[in-house]
């Protein structure tokens, strides 16, 4: 029987498959009723909730993401409650349409048991990666309900 991966472990896991896109494997790191929030997502969907809807938004993320991210600054902090980590971390972001490269701030708040995350707060710069994108007009016609 395998060990069971520390939330640490889990994490970094996590990063790794993200930064060398692996994105179709990441479900798998996830509790069957997993709770995701993006609290900064603009315009899209702020709460995920299921292994299998985690599953669905990773493929979109595979099929059709125009950025590379390489994780740098990687900090772990330990809390309290030994199933909660918050983790905080800077993407090296490519975009490979409009070739922009910047960094992008990232932290998380993850629940994670017996080697699975069962919650997740996740506080990404999604303005930065609009911006270097071209999306901005998009965005605010999002934004206005256009």
């Amino acid at each position: 029987m395998p060990e069971t991966l520390s939330p640490n472990e889990v994490f970094q896991t996590l990063l790794e498959g993200i930064g060398e896109g692996r994105f179709l494997e990441l479900a798998g790191l996830y509790a069957e009723d997993a709770v995701v929030e993006t609290v900064f997502e603009p315009v899209g969907p702020r709460r995920i909730q299921g292994r299998a809807a985690l599953a669905e938004r990773f493929a979109e993320v595979a099929a059709s993401s125009p950025v590379e991210l390489t994780p740098r600054n990687v900090v772990i902090r330990v809390t309290d409650d030994p199933e909660v980590i918050v983790a905080e971390w800077d993407y090296q972001v490519h975009h490979r349409v409009t070739g922009r490269t910047f960094e992008a701030a990232n932290i998380q708040v993850l629940r994670i048991r017996d080697g699975l995350i069962v919650s997740s707060r996740d506080f990404h710069d999604h303005l930065a990666l609009i911006v270097a994108g071209g999306n901005l007009q998009q965005l605010i016609a999002a934004l206005d309900g256009k």
